[in-house]
């Protein structure tokens, strides 16, 4: 399509959505003068829930009436007991409690009251950045800055936990005592609309910084990061300390203290080690002319596919272009750092990272199908040499499972892989004729984080994974130093994978492998093994 049809249509479009805005705003106008004859009579009250006639809830939601055929299945259904009629009339009279007034579907830039809080992306001075307001509490409906929902996929269980009333929808957080304890101040790249557009920098500072708008404005702004302190236990870490490959040193790696035996009697069997770790959860915000920017798309056109493969379940990123900022229902990231945090901005610490993408399999449960924990654990390693040579480690978990795909999807590929002969020179193969794509990780937000922390140059990344490198270098972030997981630690059902992404051109300081080789490697199949 030329340039000129292109516009020719997008300016359809825009007239189509001006004139639908203009039907709906009349349509609305009649519902408001026609709303005393549609409330509800009465309600079963939520304590901290406003219902009065007139409140912002039902000035801003739509009732819709039973239609003709709803009553006509009513009137032909079978007759309810006098207990099932009282619970849904218990049930009726709860969703009028909650959602008292219509349901509001979409809204439009200049419907009446719309006044969205201004919010300008990677602006230094947080009062004039803005909080990102995604809430659709009547306090914050109107000035909503975002659409979506904190915290990503969870936000189906907060929608869950309101139905069934074990959360009131107005519950404030109370966020005393929860601040960071340890500082993740502001960088350079926070400042820069380009460097970070898959989450809110100021994420977890959002109580500090963004008081006003909770306290004094009655917002309802939400943190999207949390910073916090931990110890972590792996039984691999302890036996790399048994065997004297990692050093207790009192400071990153500690001695666990004496276990008990089953008498309460202290046990003298080797306790293991603690590693002792910063770490953040962060959510994902998506500035969504950053994003498109970012994969070299328009904004209109990741909009739309947004709308359409989420089944419409978004339609203001069609008919409100004018909020920017989307929180996706996706999984979030979590960064572990080794060492002290304020060497991740100092260029003269070394760094050692470690990108890795969720694999439940085996990072839980030590599937050998695959080489990902494995990598996990010996990056985990090199993190904790590297604190302990004076430097820092960070080791940044993203959760795409089975390479953004699924674990569903990841099962069924197993299954054509062992069925259809688990060869090298058909794994990518196999994902490609279930899933039509063999990766959709597509790594080109994941250096937001890098830069978040503040990180300027890696000395030792611990990957083998082209993709990774190429999105990090070219955000502007070097990387000195890589290196792959070494042979002695790889499973031998998992040498399918490694074998075919080194003959794809995946990064190996190790053999080579070419395609003619691929065939050679071959995996094992169920029967040589109880499953």
């Amino acid at each position: 399509m030329s340039t000129g049809n292109a516009d020719a249509v997008l300016t359809e479009i825009l007239a189509q959505m001006q004139a639908l805005q203009v039907s709906q705003q009349a349509l609305q106008a009649k519902l408001e003068a026609a709303m005393p004859a549609l409330r509800p009579s009465s309600a079963v009250p939520i304590p901290g829930r406003q219902d009065s006639a007139g409140s912002p809830t039902e000035q801003n939601l739509l009732l819709s009436p039973a239609s003709s055929l709803s009553k006509a299945l009513l009137a032909t259904a079978t007759p309810l007991t006098a207990a099932s009629t009282e619970q849904v009339q218990s049930e009726k009279d709860r969703e009028k409690s909650l959602y008292p007034g219509r349901v509001l579907l979409t809204t439009y830039p200049d419907q009446q009251g719309i006044k969205p809080y201004p919010l300008q992306w990677g602006a230094s001075d947080p009062a004039i950045r803005g909080p990102v307001i995604c809430s659709r509490l009547p306090s914050s409906l109107k000035q909503r800055n975002a659409l979506g929902a904190h915290s990503g996929s969870y936000s189906i269980y907060r929608a869950l936990a309101i139905a069934m009333g074990t959360l009131d929808p107005a519950h404030k957080p109370d966020y005393s005592k929860t601040e960071p304890p340890l500082p993740i101040p502001p960088q350079p790249a926070w400042y820069d609309p380009s460097k970070i557009v898959s989450f809110d920098p100021w994420g977890h500072l959002v109580p500090q910084v963004f008081k006003r708008e909770i306290e004094e404005l009655g917002l309802d702004v939400r943190p999207s990061i949390a910073v916090t302190k931990a110890h972590i236990k792996l039984s691999e870490i302890d036996e790399a300390a048994r065997r004297g490959e990692i050093k207790v040193d009192g400071r990153v790696v500690l001695e666990t203290r004496p276990g008990k035996n089953a008498d309460g009697s202290v046990s003298e069997a080797y306790p293991g080690v603690e590693i002792n770790t910063s770490k953040a959860a962060v959510e994902p915000v998506w500035y969504l002319p950053g994003v498109a920017e970012r994969f070299g798309i328009s904004e209109n056109l990741l909009r739309r596919a947004l709308f359409e493969d989420t089944g419409g379940m978004y339609p203001e990123l069609i008919t409100r272009p004018d909020i920017k900022i989307f929180l996706p229902p996706i999984g979030n990231l979590t960064v572990y750092i080794f060492g002290n945090p304020e060497y991740m901005a100092d260029e003269t610490k070394e760094l050692t990272l470690r990108v890795h993408d969720e694999c439940n399999g085996s990072d839980v449960f030590g599937s050998d199908i695959c080489t990902c924990k494995p990598y996990l654990v010996f990056a985990i390693e090199e993190c904790i040499r590297c604190a302990q040579r004076g430097g820092v480690g960070v080791v940044v978990y993203f959760r795409k499972e089975g390479r953004a795909l699924g674990e569903v999807t990841k099962y069924l590929v197993y299954n054509l892989r062992k069925r259809g002969g688990d060869t090298a020179d058909k794994y990518f193969r196999a994902t490609e004729l279930i899933a039509g794509v063999k990766d959709m990780r597509f790594q080109a937000l994941m250096p937001d984080v890098l830069h978040w922390l503040g990180i300027r140059k890696v000395d030792n990344m611990v990957s083998m994974s082209d993709m990774k490198y190429n999105a990090i270098v070219q955000s502007g972030i070097p990387i000195l130093k890589r290196y792959d997981i070494p042979e002695h630690l790889i499973p031998p059902d998992s040498r399918v994978e490694i074998d075919a992404k080194i003959a794809a051109g995946y990064f190996t300081s190790g053999k080579q492998v070419t395609e003619a080789d691929l065939i050679k490697t071959v995996g094992r199949t169920w029967e040589e093994t109880e499953h």
